[in-house]
Protein backbone atom coordinates (compact mmCIF):
# COMPACT_ATOMS: atom_id res chain seq x y z
CA UNK A 1 0.00 0.00 0.00
CA UNK A 2 1.32 3.43 -0.92
CA UNK A 3 1.69 6.36 1.49
CA UNK A 4 0.38 9.86 0.89
CA UNK A 5 2.91 12.63 0.39
CA UNK A 6 1.57 16.18 0.24
CA UNK A 7 3.33 18.81 -1.87
CA UNK A 8 3.20 22.54 -2.41
CA UNK A 9 5.41 24.55 -4.74
CA UNK A 10 6.88 28.01 -4.21
CA UNK A 11 4.79 29.96 -6.70
CA UNK A 12 2.96 32.96 -5.22
CA UNK A 13 1.13 35.96 -6.71
CA UNK A 14 -0.94 36.90 -3.67
CA UNK A 15 -0.60 37.06 0.11
CA UNK A 16 -2.55 33.84 0.63
CA UNK A 17 0.11 31.94 -1.31
CA UNK A 18 3.18 33.07 0.60
CA UNK A 19 5.32 30.31 2.08
CA UNK A 20 4.01 30.70 5.63
CA UNK A 21 0.42 30.31 4.43
CA UNK A 22 1.38 27.31 2.31
CA UNK A 23 3.11 25.61 5.25
CA UNK A 24 -0.02 25.99 7.36
CA UNK A 25 -2.22 24.57 4.60
CA UNK A 26 0.19 21.69 4.13
CA UNK A 27 0.10 20.94 7.87
CA UNK A 28 -3.68 20.75 7.78
CA UNK A 29 -3.93 18.80 4.51
CA UNK A 30 -1.55 16.14 5.83
CA UNK A 31 -3.82 15.64 8.85
CA UNK A 32 -1.13 16.52 11.36
CA UNK A 33 -3.58 18.33 13.63
CA UNK A 34 -5.22 14.93 14.26
CA UNK A 35 -1.90 13.28 15.17
CA UNK A 36 -1.06 15.68 17.99
CA UNK A 37 -3.03 15.77 21.22
CA UNK A 38 -3.91 18.42 23.77
CA UNK A 39 -1.13 18.51 26.35
CA UNK A 40 1.45 16.70 24.20
CA UNK A 41 5.06 17.69 24.80
CA UNK A 42 5.99 17.87 21.12
CA UNK A 43 9.60 17.77 19.98
CA UNK A 44 10.07 19.88 16.85
CA UNK A 45 13.23 18.22 15.51
CA UNK A 46 15.36 20.32 13.19
CA UNK A 47 18.97 21.30 12.48
CA UNK A 48 20.02 24.75 13.72
CA UNK A 49 22.95 24.85 11.28
CA UNK A 50 26.65 24.97 12.08
CA UNK A 51 28.10 28.47 12.36
CA UNK A 52 29.08 29.67 8.89
CA UNK A 53 26.25 27.68 7.29
CA UNK A 54 23.24 29.58 5.90
CA UNK A 55 21.16 26.90 4.15
CA UNK A 56 19.31 25.60 7.22
CA UNK A 57 15.52 26.04 7.44
CA UNK A 58 14.43 29.65 7.82
CA UNK A 59 13.15 30.33 11.38
CA UNK A 60 10.14 32.14 9.85
CA UNK A 61 9.04 28.81 8.36
CA UNK A 62 9.65 27.04 11.66
CA UNK A 63 7.39 29.59 13.41
CA UNK A 64 4.60 28.69 10.99
CA UNK A 65 4.90 25.06 12.09
CA UNK A 66 5.11 25.75 15.83
CA UNK A 67 2.05 27.97 15.58
CA UNK A 68 0.16 25.07 13.98
CA UNK A 69 1.35 22.73 16.73
CA UNK A 70 0.16 25.14 19.43
CA UNK A 71 -3.29 25.31 17.84
CA UNK A 72 -3.71 21.58 18.55
CA UNK A 73 -3.19 22.21 22.28
CA UNK A 74 0.25 20.60 22.24
CA UNK A 75 3.32 22.27 23.74
CA UNK A 76 6.16 22.38 21.19
CA UNK A 77 9.86 22.78 21.86
CA UNK A 78 12.65 23.10 19.30
CA UNK A 79 15.30 20.43 19.63
CA UNK A 80 18.41 18.83 18.21
CA UNK A 81 21.27 16.80 19.68
CA UNK A 82 24.92 17.57 20.31
CA UNK A 83 27.48 16.72 17.66
CA UNK A 84 30.19 14.10 17.62
CA UNK A 85 32.57 16.29 15.66
CA UNK A 86 34.31 19.41 16.97
CA UNK A 87 32.37 22.60 16.27
CA UNK A 88 29.90 25.05 17.78
CA UNK A 89 27.22 22.48 18.63
CA UNK A 90 29.23 19.92 20.63
CA UNK A 91 27.72 20.88 24.00
CA UNK A 92 24.35 22.34 24.92
CA UNK A 93 25.71 25.77 25.87
CA UNK A 94 27.41 26.38 22.51
CA UNK A 95 24.53 24.63 20.71
CA UNK A 96 21.83 26.89 22.17
CA UNK A 97 23.97 29.95 21.52
CA UNK A 98 24.35 28.90 17.88
CA UNK A 99 20.60 28.36 17.61
CA UNK A 100 19.96 31.85 18.98
CA UNK A 101 22.51 33.42 16.62
CA UNK A 102 20.71 31.75 13.70
CA UNK A 103 17.33 33.13 14.71
CA UNK A 104 15.93 30.19 16.67
CA UNK A 105 15.14 32.16 19.81
CA UNK A 106 12.12 32.63 22.06
CA UNK A 107 11.54 36.19 20.91
CA UNK A 108 11.09 35.05 17.31
CA UNK A 109 9.36 31.70 17.77
CA UNK A 110 7.73 31.83 21.24
CA UNK A 111 8.92 28.28 22.03
CA UNK A 112 11.94 27.09 24.02
CA UNK A 113 15.06 25.45 22.65
CA UNK A 114 15.99 22.21 24.46
CA UNK A 115 19.04 20.16 23.47
CA UNK A 116 17.63 16.65 23.72
CA UNK A 117 20.71 14.75 24.88
CA UNK A 118 21.71 17.16 27.63
CA UNK A 119 24.73 19.27 28.41
CA UNK A 120 27.41 17.03 26.89
CA UNK A 121 25.44 14.51 24.84
CA UNK A 122 25.19 11.79 27.47
CA UNK A 123 21.48 12.08 28.37
CA UNK A 124 20.34 8.98 26.48
CA UNK A 125 17.93 6.07 26.64
CA UNK A 126 18.64 2.65 25.12
CA UNK A 127 15.84 1.63 22.76
CA UNK A 128 15.65 -2.05 21.72
CA UNK A 129 15.42 -2.60 17.96
CA UNK A 130 16.77 -6.16 17.41
CA UNK A 131 17.93 -5.52 13.85
CA UNK A 132 20.95 -6.55 11.78
CA UNK A 133 23.52 -4.04 13.03
CA UNK A 134 22.17 -3.25 16.50
CA UNK A 135 20.13 -4.91 19.21
CA UNK A 136 19.56 -1.52 20.80
CA UNK A 137 20.23 2.09 19.88
CA UNK A 138 21.08 5.13 22.01
CA UNK A 139 18.47 7.86 21.55
CA UNK A 140 18.44 11.29 23.20
CA UNK A 141 16.30 11.06 26.33
CA UNK A 142 14.17 14.14 25.69
CA UNK A 143 13.22 12.80 22.25
CA UNK A 144 12.25 9.43 23.73
CA UNK A 145 10.27 11.13 26.49
CA UNK A 146 8.43 13.54 24.17
CA UNK A 147 4.81 12.54 23.51
CA UNK A 148 4.98 13.39 19.81
CA UNK A 149 7.36 14.80 17.25
CA UNK A 150 7.37 17.06 14.21
CA UNK A 151 10.45 16.40 12.06
CA UNK A 152 11.52 19.40 9.96
CA UNK A 153 14.13 18.51 7.36
CA UNK A 154 16.23 20.48 4.92
CA UNK A 155 16.83 18.06 2.03
CA UNK A 156 20.40 18.17 0.63
CA UNK A 157 23.38 16.05 -0.35
CA UNK A 158 25.70 14.23 2.05
CA UNK A 159 29.18 12.81 1.49
CA UNK A 160 28.56 9.56 3.40
CA UNK A 161 24.84 8.89 2.86
CA UNK A 162 24.37 10.36 -0.63
CA UNK A 163 21.57 12.62 0.52
CA UNK A 164 20.30 13.84 3.86
CA UNK A 165 16.54 13.68 4.29
CA UNK A 166 14.07 12.69 6.99
CA UNK A 167 15.81 9.35 7.64
CA UNK A 168 19.15 10.98 8.34
CA UNK A 169 17.47 13.69 10.42
CA UNK A 170 16.05 10.94 12.63
CA UNK A 171 19.19 8.79 12.65
CA UNK A 172 21.96 11.24 13.45
CA UNK A 173 19.71 13.99 14.74
CA UNK A 174 17.99 11.91 17.43
CA UNK A 175 21.02 9.91 18.56
CA UNK A 176 23.10 10.76 21.60
CA UNK A 177 26.82 11.38 21.08
CA UNK A 178 27.50 7.69 21.76
CA UNK A 179 24.82 6.80 19.23
CA UNK A 180 26.43 9.01 16.62
CA UNK A 181 29.77 7.30 17.24
CA UNK A 182 28.15 3.87 16.83
CA UNK A 183 26.90 4.89 13.40
CA UNK A 184 30.09 6.58 12.25
CA UNK A 185 32.31 3.77 13.50
CA UNK A 186 31.38 1.81 10.37
CA UNK A 187 32.97 4.46 8.17
CA UNK A 188 36.21 5.36 9.91
CA UNK A 189 39.11 6.28 7.59
CA UNK A 190 41.94 3.93 6.69
CA UNK A 191 45.72 4.41 6.38
CA UNK A 192 47.77 3.15 3.46
CA UNK A 193 51.17 2.41 5.05
CA UNK A 194 52.83 2.36 1.64
CA UNK A 195 51.98 6.05 1.15
CA UNK A 196 52.47 7.25 4.74
CA UNK A 197 55.63 9.35 5.18
CA UNK A 198 55.21 9.72 8.98
CA UNK A 199 55.05 13.50 8.58
CA UNK A 200 52.60 13.92 11.48
CA UNK A 201 50.19 16.22 9.65
CA UNK A 202 47.28 13.92 10.53
CA UNK A 203 48.19 13.95 14.23
CA UNK A 204 48.10 17.75 14.28
CA UNK A 205 44.76 17.75 12.45
CA UNK A 206 42.97 15.14 14.59
CA UNK A 207 40.66 16.85 17.14
CA UNK A 208 40.28 13.66 19.20
CA UNK A 209 43.98 12.72 19.60
CA UNK A 210 43.10 9.45 17.90
CA UNK A 211 46.25 8.98 15.78
CA UNK A 212 49.56 7.50 16.94
CA UNK A 213 52.78 7.40 14.97
CA UNK A 214 54.28 3.90 14.87
CA UNK A 215 57.35 2.51 13.09
CA UNK A 216 54.96 1.48 10.30
CA UNK A 217 53.47 4.97 10.05
CA UNK A 218 50.25 6.59 11.24
CA UNK A 219 47.86 4.41 13.20
CA UNK A 220 44.19 5.35 13.84
CA UNK A 221 42.87 4.51 17.31
CA UNK A 222 39.47 3.07 16.45
CA UNK A 223 37.94 3.33 19.91
CA UNK A 224 38.15 7.13 19.94
CA UNK A 225 38.13 8.07 16.23
CA UNK A 226 35.26 10.47 15.44
CA UNK A 227 35.20 9.69 11.69
CA UNK A 228 35.32 13.45 11.14
CA UNK A 229 37.73 13.26 8.20
CA UNK A 230 40.10 15.97 9.46
CA UNK A 231 43.03 13.58 9.03
CA UNK A 232 42.34 13.28 5.32
CA UNK A 233 44.32 16.48 4.91
CA UNK A 234 47.27 14.06 4.56
CA UNK A 235 49.65 15.59 1.95
CA UNK A 236 50.63 12.17 0.54
CA UNK A 237 47.06 10.87 0.29
CA UNK A 238 47.78 8.03 2.71
CA UNK A 239 44.49 8.43 4.62
CA UNK A 240 41.31 7.60 2.75
CA UNK A 241 37.70 6.42 3.03
CA UNK A 242 37.05 2.77 2.29
CA UNK A 243 33.85 3.30 0.33
CA UNK A 244 32.98 -0.39 0.56
CA UNK A 245 32.11 0.22 4.23
CA UNK A 246 29.56 2.95 3.47
CA UNK A 247 26.59 0.58 3.03
CA UNK A 248 27.10 -0.61 6.63
CA UNK A 249 27.15 3.03 7.76
CA UNK A 250 23.85 3.65 5.96
CA UNK A 251 22.29 0.52 7.46
CA UNK A 252 23.28 1.70 10.93
CA UNK A 253 21.69 5.06 10.20
CA UNK A 254 18.43 3.41 9.19
CA UNK A 255 18.34 1.30 12.35
CA UNK A 256 18.85 4.41 14.45
CA UNK A 257 16.07 6.17 12.55
CA UNK A 258 13.81 3.21 13.24
CA UNK A 259 14.64 3.30 16.95
CA UNK A 260 14.06 7.03 17.26
CA UNK A 261 10.37 6.73 16.31
CA UNK A 262 9.66 3.12 17.32
CA UNK A 263 7.50 4.09 20.32
CA UNK A 264 5.71 6.98 18.60
CA UNK A 265 3.53 5.25 16.03
CA UNK A 266 0.96 7.67 14.67
CA UNK A 267 2.57 10.56 16.56
CA UNK A 268 5.33 11.71 14.19
CA UNK A 269 4.75 14.32 11.47
CA UNK A 270 7.33 14.99 8.75
CA UNK A 271 7.81 18.21 6.76
CA UNK A 272 10.70 18.50 4.32
CA UNK A 273 11.93 21.63 2.54
CA UNK A 274 13.22 21.15 -1.01
CA UNK A 275 15.05 24.44 -1.22
CA UNK A 276 18.72 25.43 -1.03
CA UNK A 277 19.51 21.89 -2.21
CA UNK A 278 23.25 22.04 -1.61
CA UNK A 279 25.83 19.23 -1.80
CA UNK A 280 26.63 19.07 1.92
CA UNK A 281 25.00 18.59 5.31
CA UNK A 282 24.06 21.64 7.39
CA UNK A 283 26.84 20.45 9.74
CA UNK A 284 29.31 22.02 7.31
CA UNK A 285 30.51 25.48 8.32
CA UNK A 286 29.70 26.75 4.82
CA UNK A 287 26.93 26.48 2.24
CA UNK A 288 27.92 25.65 -1.33
CA UNK A 289 25.85 26.66 -4.34
CA UNK A 290 22.57 24.76 -4.89
CA UNK A 291 22.73 21.96 -7.47
CA UNK A 292 19.09 22.28 -8.69
CA UNK A 293 16.37 24.98 -8.46
CA UNK A 294 14.16 25.25 -5.39
CA UNK A 295 11.21 22.86 -5.72
CA UNK A 296 8.75 23.08 -2.84
CA UNK A 297 7.72 21.71 0.55
CA UNK A 298 6.50 18.17 1.24
CA UNK A 299 4.72 16.54 4.18
CA UNK A 300 3.87 12.98 5.15
CA UNK A 301 3.56 10.60 8.09
CA UNK A 302 5.94 8.21 6.28
CA UNK A 303 9.66 9.17 6.23
CA UNK A 304 10.60 6.62 3.55
CA UNK A 305 7.85 7.71 1.14
CA UNK A 306 8.77 11.32 1.84
CA UNK A 307 12.48 10.84 1.13
CA UNK A 308 11.64 8.82 -2.00
CA UNK A 309 9.39 11.62 -3.29
CA UNK A 310 12.09 14.19 -2.55
CA UNK A 311 14.70 12.16 -4.45
CA UNK A 312 12.36 11.77 -7.41
CA UNK A 313 11.58 15.49 -7.56
CA UNK A 314 15.26 16.43 -7.33
CA UNK A 315 16.18 13.94 -10.05
CA UNK A 316 13.44 15.24 -12.35
CA UNK A 317 14.97 18.70 -12.12
CA UNK A 318 17.62 20.01 -14.49
CA UNK A 319 20.87 20.47 -12.60
CA UNK A 320 22.87 23.68 -12.45
CA UNK A 321 26.19 23.97 -14.25
CA UNK A 322 29.27 25.35 -12.47
CA UNK A 323 28.39 23.66 -9.16
CA UNK A 324 29.53 20.58 -7.25
CA UNK A 325 27.23 18.62 -9.60
CA UNK A 326 29.78 17.33 -12.14
CA UNK A 327 27.47 15.10 -14.18
CA UNK A 328 23.85 13.85 -14.35
CA UNK A 329 22.50 17.33 -15.08
CA UNK A 330 19.62 16.11 -17.27
CA UNK A 331 16.10 15.54 -15.99
CA UNK A 332 15.74 11.96 -14.75
CA UNK A 333 19.42 11.50 -13.91
CA UNK A 334 20.59 10.79 -10.36
CA UNK A 335 21.76 14.15 -9.00
CA UNK A 336 23.24 12.81 -5.77
CA UNK A 337 25.36 10.26 -7.64
CA UNK A 338 26.47 13.24 -9.69
CA UNK A 339 27.86 14.80 -6.52
CA UNK A 340 29.02 11.79 -4.49
CA UNK A 341 29.80 9.07 -7.03
CA UNK A 342 30.89 6.49 -4.45
CA UNK A 343 27.63 6.50 -2.47
CA UNK A 344 24.19 5.13 -3.35
CA UNK A 345 21.75 6.94 -1.09
CA UNK A 346 18.88 4.76 -2.26
CA UNK A 347 20.07 2.15 0.23
CA UNK A 348 18.47 4.27 2.96
CA UNK A 349 15.09 3.79 1.30
CA UNK A 350 15.53 0.11 0.50
CA UNK A 351 16.66 -0.89 3.98
CA UNK A 352 14.21 1.51 5.62
CA UNK A 353 11.37 -0.24 3.82
CA UNK A 354 12.81 -3.63 4.80
CA UNK A 355 12.84 -2.84 8.54
CA UNK A 356 9.34 -1.36 8.46
CA UNK A 357 10.16 2.33 8.74
CA UNK A 358 7.91 3.09 5.76
CA UNK A 359 7.27 2.34 2.10
CA UNK A 360 8.84 3.64 -1.09
CA UNK A 361 5.45 3.61 -2.82
CA UNK A 362 3.71 6.95 -2.59
CA UNK A 363 0.90 9.09 -3.96
CA UNK A 364 1.93 12.71 -4.47
CA UNK A 365 -0.95 15.05 -3.63
CA UNK A 366 -0.60 18.71 -4.57
CA UNK A 367 -1.92 21.22 -2.05
CA UNK A 368 -3.04 24.52 -3.53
Amino acid sequence: MSSKVYFTDFRARQTADNKVCKIKRLFKAAGFENMLSDGDLTAVKLHFGERGNDSYINPVFVRAVTDCVKETGASPFLTDTNTLYVGYRRNAVDHVETAILHGFNYAALSVPVIIADGLTGTNEISVPVHLKEFKEVQIAADIVNADSMVVLTHFKGHVMSGFGGAVKNLAMGCASVRGKWEQHEAAQPEVDPKKCTSCGTCIDACPADSIDMTPAGAHIIRSTCLSCGHCMICPSGAIFHDWSRVPAFIDRMVEYAYGSVKEKKGKVCYITFLMNIVPDCDCASWSDAAIVPDIGILASDDPIALDQACCDLVNRSVGFENTKLRCNHKSGEDKFKGIWKNVDGRRQLEYGEEVGLGTREYELIEVE
